[in-house]
């Protein structure tokens, strides 16, 4: 730590977004640089289960490390500056102006991507499979990692142990981006386009560089949004599960539609007035649709596919009754 000059952020009024690009609800995050604003790397990052899944002394203890050695390397010319992005700073987002630098208010990293988002929904931009469901989680390609010792791979299953992925390989690049660390790693697949259907991991196995290609298993982006303040995620006030095969035909109901069961309903849908929903209720269809390419489930299909504030019409199933039965969402409100 003695080798390195530690700078803490505390606001971010005036930092360059377009060099400090990440996503900006992991619980916290360091970028590994040098003078010339050359980032070596990065360490944080997080995922659903957990605010530190992924966070510890062992594995920052590498990353400090092996920043030092990148910092040699590219002193001596052996490693290439990369091109800078065009910067850009939080007073060029209209809305964060307006809200949050007029009334003198600190300008936290999820503002700025809660307000980007925001203008992206104003002028139709928003892709919520890119914009919203940022950090893909990486145990969906069954990937599961030894934490303490950075990208060293625990367990392969799933999609990755199809392609050839082994306990002891240490992730070496994704789509040919040299990672060094899970935020690196978690980086690189959030760049991944939301419709591609491949990608290359490169691993060091046994110091021998080995290209594995992997299949994205279907809608390999979507996750757990919900611990993120997202103003453009529809909040529905209840949860569902996908319905199997057998409870569909049972019901006579689409094998390809995103019919669900309730499973929790929140006490904030009565004060509300949002919907009468109740837990074992199955939803078969949202304002007519029933299926969809990306939703498994109704309440997905609400926050993929509608606006925060939208009023939806259900299409109910209980105790073998159908009916329609209206919802109106609503937009999170917190602080601004």
């Amino acid at each position: 730590m003695q080798q390195y000059v530690c700078v803490r952020i505390p606001r971010m009024d005036d930092v360059n977004i377009a060099l400090f690009e990440y996503d900006r609800y992991n619980t916290l995050y360091f970028f590994v640089m040098n003078a010339d604003e050359q980032i070596y790397m990065r360490y944080g990052g997080r995922d659903a289960e957990s605010p530190d899944t992924y966070l510890n002394l062992e594995s920052i203890e590498l990353a400090l490390t092996k920043g030092l050695e990148l910092h040699g390397q590219y002193q001596r010319g052996e490693l290439k500056p990369k091109p800078l992005p065009t910067p850009r700073y939080p007073r060029e987002i209209p809305l964060l102006v307006e809200r949050t630098f007029a009334r003198n208010n600190c300008v936290e990293c999820h503002l700025i991507g809660d307000f980007q988002n925001q203008h992206r929904e104003l002028d139709g931009t928003l892709d919520k499979p890119t914009h919203m469901f940022r950090s893909p989680d990486i145990k969906m390609l069954g990937i599961f990692l030894d934490v303490p010792k950075g990208l060293i791979v625990k367990e392969a299953k799933g999609a990755v142990e199809k392609a050839g992925l082994k306990a002891g390989d240490r992730i070496a690049a994704l789509n040919g981006t040299t990672v060094w660390t899970f935020a690196d790693l978690q980086y690189a697949y959030d760049m991944v386009p939301r419709k591609s259907a491949k990608i290359e991991l490169t691993v060091d196995r046994q110091g021998q560089a080995v290209e594995l290609p992997v299949d994205l298993p279907p809608v390999w982006w979507w996750s757990d949004v919900r611990y993120k303040q997202l103003s453009i995620d529809p909040r529905v006030y209840f949860e569902s599960r996908e319905m199997t095969a057998a409870e569909k035909k049972e019901r006579s109901l689409d094998p390809e539609g995103f019919a669900s069961m309730v499973t929790y309903v929140s006490s904030l849908a009565a004060t509300l007035k949002s919907h009468e929903l109740k837990v074992g209720d199955v939803v078969v269809g949202v304002d007519g649709a029933q299926r969809d390419e990306y939703a498994r489930t109704a309440d997905g299909f609400i926050r993929l596919r509608k606006k925060a504030g939208d009023p939806v019409k259900l299409d109910v199933l209980r105790e073998g009754k159908r009916f329609e039965m209206p919802l109106t969402t609503y937009k999170m409100s917190f602080r601004k």
